[in-house]
């Protein structure tokens, strides 16, 4: 059975975390339960061992804002002949691996990086047409931007760059395309020019098989602020991103949880937590 062309039935969201980043998942839970009310929702998480007493946590949140949670654990036996090193850690392969770690009945999944924020409804996205692609996903850089330039040079690639952090996935056709050995092998070619391998991987193997996504909308890079509002003339101003924007992607080193961030959204990710903290205890 091949996914359907939209999205029908629960939200199916999934993430990928250690142990360390289950707060960062706790504030963007608790960002969908304020900006996605009514409907159901699935959450799945990949990981690679979390102690189940780490996620009960995150458990509890799910419950009670009415989430199914289900926490998957990746079997390390899938990365027998995988290139792992502390610059190639398995984690790196889970978001395009989704239809071989995740249950076969699911035929789609939205995937976000926990350092993501939801403000607005996402569920027009989720019911997006993939139009027979594999992914939808949106690059942070214009086609004549100096880095898309030199990504393309570097990858052989003629699409912009897409980031990785936001993907909208069929699981059906990736389970039938997107193969463990070839993933493990493309790396152990090309390990010199991976810079950032998971979304290189994206890139390099998949660019032609994904649907382009406005990033002003459903991957805001918050720390570009100046450029969106130059590049839209003067449009995407504070309060039309507060209107329009779905998700905003913190990325980069500089996050908003950490100390003197400085970036304009920071403020907006800390009261979320502050949400977060109130009523579910998340430490952060």
């Amino acid at each position: 059975m091949s996914a359907p062309a939209s999205g029908a039935g629960p939200l199916c969201l999934l993430t990928a975390a250690d142990r360390n980043y289950l707060p960062q998942l706790q504030v963007l839970l608790t960002s969908l339960w304020v900006n996605e009310p009514g409907g159901p929702v699935s959450v799945y998480l990949l990981h690679s061992g979390v102690p189940e007493e780490a996620l009960e946590g995150v458990g509890r949140q799910c419950r009670a804002c009415g989430f199914d949670f289900f926490p998957v654990r990746v079997e390390e036996t899938l990365f027998a002949g995988a290139p792992v090193t502390r610059q190639y850690p398995k984690e790196m392969y889970y978001r395009l691996l989704a239809g071989q770690l995740l249950p076969a009945q699911l035929e789609r999944v939205l995937y976000l990086d926990p350092d993501t924020l939801i403000i607005n409804p996402i569920r027009p996205l989720w019911e997006t047409d993939l139009r027979g692609n594999l992914f939808a996903a949106a690059a942070h850089t214009g086609k004549t931007e100096l880095a898309n330039s030199v990504n393309q040079l570097r990858l052989g690639t003629q699409s912009d760059y897409y980031n990785s952090g936001v993907l909208l996935m069929d699981l059906a056709a990736a389970r039938r395309e997107i193969l463990p050995e070839a993933l493990f092998d493309y790396v152990q070619r090309h390990r010199v020019e991976l810079v950032l391998p998971d979304q290189d991987l994206l890139n390099a193997l998949f660019s032609g098989r994904i649907l382009p996504l406005e990033d002003v909308l459903w991957n805001y890079d918050a720390r570009n602020y100046s450029n969106y509002l130059l590049r839209s003339g003067g449009a995407c101003t504070l309060p039309w991103v507060m209107e329009h924007t779905s998700i905003l992607h913190f990325c980069g080193r500089a996050k908003p949880w950490k100390p003197n961030y400085f970036y304009r959204f920071g403020g907006l990710y800390r009261h979320y937590l502050q949400i977060a903290r109130r009523n579910w205890q998340v430490a952060l």
